[in-house]
């Protein structure tokens, strides 16, 4: 009876969770389904941390929305992505002092004739506008948080939403190295949902942790 109750209670919540969990899974083998489930877990994921004052964390929910959207279209159509795959990774400046190397990639063209999106490296230059992005981000969110909300947790939830928005869009253009923040990402919301009792929340995100792992290996095959 008790777990018939809790069950009603949280319905909502545990939807969300197996949409989420589904989102992962088709992001992993590039599925280009990842999209309409993406947007579909951001709209439960809404109202979840809503109710939880979890804001920064709801306005993320919004962002997916519109990245879910834009991610859609450039995996579709390549969105200039033989310009975003060229030139030195973070790993290519360090081993490669001088000489740049660009990868021979063989290049699918579906049949309108456009470009399809590849998986690619972080170019060094993208790296460091992303970095600037999250620091301007996260400072930014915290103060918001700190100041205008009740939020209990600011400096975490911040935290989780900046790195979180880049992580997205670095997923819309299919960057390998975006496994390496889902991981961070996940790892601390794990550790902040124990502490504000969403279990359900709890177990999808520890599922994400593995599953991001799992990415890391699969996409790494794709380069």
């Amino acid at each position: 009876m008790e777990l018939n109750n809790w069950l009603s209670d949280n319905y909502i919540e545990i939807f969300g969770a197996v949409t989420g969990i589904l989102y992962v899974f088709l992001e992993i083998r590039q599925n280009i389904w990842l999209w309409p489930v993406g947007i579909v877990t951001s709209a439960v994921y809404i109202l979840v941390f809503f109710t939880s004052k979890f804001y920064a964390d709801m306005s993320l929910q919004g962002y997916y929305l519109v990245i879910s959207v834009l991610g859609w279209y450039w995996w579709v159509r390549g969105g200039g992505q033989r310009a975003e795959g060229r030139g030195p990774s973070f790993a290519e400046a360090s081993e490669d002092k001088g000489e740049r190397e660009i990868d021979e990639r063989s290049e699918e063209i579906p049949q309108n004739g456009s470009e399809k999106l590849v998986v690619s490296r972080l170019r060094l230059r993208t790296g460091i506008i992303l970095m600037v992005v999250f620091s301007v981000l996260f400072a930014v969110i915290w103060l918001v948080l700190d100041r205008l909300t009740d939020s209990p947790v600011p400096g975490w939830d911040s935290f989780i939403t900046s790195l979180s928005i880049i992580a997205t869009w670095m997923l819309a253009r299919k960057i390998y190295e975006h496994w390496y923040l889902w991981i961070i990402v996940n790892t601390a919301s794990v550790i902040l949902f124990i502490a504000r009792g969403l279990y359900p929340t709890v177990i999808l995100y520890v599922i994400y942790c593995v599953m991001s792992f799992a990415g890391l290996k699969a996409w790494k095959r794709s380069l």
